[in-house]
């Protein structure tokens, strides 16, 4: 909780009517020493609480975390291999893929995979892209011509 000028000034206001301007100062300065006495008093509880058991406490969980390392090590590379496992697993049921497989299906697939077509296949292709490319219904018709 924080309290801002305005509360302060606020609380003044009354004291200054409640107590009278005479004995104000006076408990003003009991206050003062009150808040200085409670200050002394929690930090001195502080050091205590922090000396007799925060202290024990770390000192005793030192030897314990020195003792966990390696099972926290052992425990990441056994992690890594069941992940190393687990990958080997899904992908056990899945097709293996031929890079030359790839560029005669997926041109755009096989430019990304670095495989570039021979001269031979280039000219091989390219009537088919022509005449796919003028008439659709035509490439149709020509296929059935060459397969008669």
């Amino acid at each position: 909780m924080k309290i801002g000028f305005t509360e302060i000034l606020v609380i003044l206001g009354v004291a200054l009517l409640v107590l009278g301007p005479d004995k104000m100062p006076y408990y003003a300065k009991k206050l003062g020493e009150a808040l200085k006495e409670f200050k002394k008093v929690s930090s001195e509880a502080t050091k205590d609480i922090r000396e007799s058991v925060i202290e024990p406490l770390e000192e005793a969980q030192r030897p314990l975390k020195e003792a966990m390392e390696p099972i926290t090590e052992l425990e990441k590379d056994i992690r890594g291999g069941v992940e190393d496992i687990k990958k080997s697993f899904t992908d056990l049921g899945k097709p293996e893929t031929k890079e030359q497989g790839t560029s005669e299906e997926d041109p755009a697939a096989a430019e990304k995979a670095g495989i570039q077509k021979t001269p031979e296949a280039k000219e091989e292709e390219a009537p088919l892209l022509e005449g796919a490319k003028k008439d659709p219904a035509a490439s149709e018709e020509t296929e059935e011509t060459e397969s008669v």
